[in-house]
């Protein structure tokens, strides 16, 4: 807490004087994880027996992992300053389920390459993954995570259904808790944004709404299950309020815990069991769509006899 009052101090203060470097750094602490997660004792076993492999993308090396056979693809996708093998409490429950989990660890994030990640890159990384393991039966995501599998949902690629644990669903509330955290001002906030457009994604269109998990709803038709704690302190509890207001109660089912914060709720046994029953539960028909019955071609009146 000391060091983030000491950052909020000097960037403010330095703002006065000129925008230009404290912006730079304000810019720098947004798009940089502050430091990387590691493989909990606990997780160690589950987490050594994925098969592992690499892709590429923007020339950071990623490395994602699999368990199982391949049948019944799930996608794992973790969030912000995580990683693959906090999902490790799932991974045996799908494979008895006869399902096979797919993870990754995202660009600067576990043990990828890279210092920065964006959501474009999230997205890449899913429809890649698609294309070579799926298309997916279903998947799990957490916090960032769920914003990012929303848009790829979105934006084409086929997910039976979603699990968002904690999820992200503003884009913008990214600046949002970043200016509550380090304490910019109005200038500075200003300058993150305007450097977030055209420096981070540039040529993304408006990133505001097409990044927003609420945007388009409509876009995404999977039945969604939301997991999200009353005292979550980094993602709030109103974010999936949000995605349940516009998914709607028949698409998205909310579950509401107290006292679990942000991480441990991913974890959490009962949580645990609550989304692998939802998974297991058989995907609903789609209504039979009515064709209608061939109009006859009019045919012409007799000539009359002569």
């Amino acid at each position: 807490m000391a060091a983030t009052a000491l950052v909020r101090t000097a960037l403010n203060a330095t703002s006065r004087v000129a925008t230009a470097p404290p912006g730079r750094v304000a810019f720098e602490l947004f798009r940089h994880p502050v430091r990387r997660s590691r493989v909990r004792p606990a997780e160690r076993e589950v987490h050594d027996r994925a098969t592992t492999g690499e892709l590429v993308v923007n020339g950071k090396r990623v490395r994602v992992y699999r368990w199982g056979d391949g049948a019944r693809p799930v996608l794992l996708v973790h969030g912000w300053r995580s990683r693959a093998s906090r999902f490790v409490p799932y991974v045996q429950g799908l494979l008895d389920l006869g399902m096979s989990p797919v993870a990754f660890d995202a660009p600067a994030h576990g043990d990828s390459g890279g210092r920065s990640v964006t959501i474009l890159e999230y997205r890449e990384l899913i429809g890649r993954l698609s294309e070579r393991h799926g298309p997916f039966e279903a998947a799990v995501a957490h916090s960032f995570g769920a914003c990012c599998t929303l848009l790829a949902m979105a934006e084409g690629v086929p997910v039976g259904r979603l699990v968002s644990v904690a999820g992200l669903a503003e884009f913008g509330y990214l600046v949002e808790a970043f200016t509550a955290v380090t304490g910019l001002n109005e200038r500075l906030e200003r300058d993150l944004v305007r450097r977030i457009e055209q420096r981070l994604l540039p040529g993304a269109g408006d990133i505001w709404r097409r990044f927003d998990a609420t945007h388009r709803p409509e876009l995404v038709t999977a039945p969604i299950l939301a997991v999200h704690d009353e005292d979550d302190d980094v993602v709030p509890y109103r974010q999936s309020q949000l995605l349940r207001a516009a998914y709607g109660e028949e698409q998205l089912r909310l579950i509401t815990t107290r006292g679990l914060g942000h991480r441990r709720v991913l974890s959490e046994p009962t949580v645990v069991d609550n989304v692998l029953a939802f998974l297991s539960e058989p995907l609903p028909v789609p209504a039979p769509v009515a064709t209608p019955l061939p109009v006859p071609a009019p045919t012409a009146p007799a000539a009359p006899a002569a």
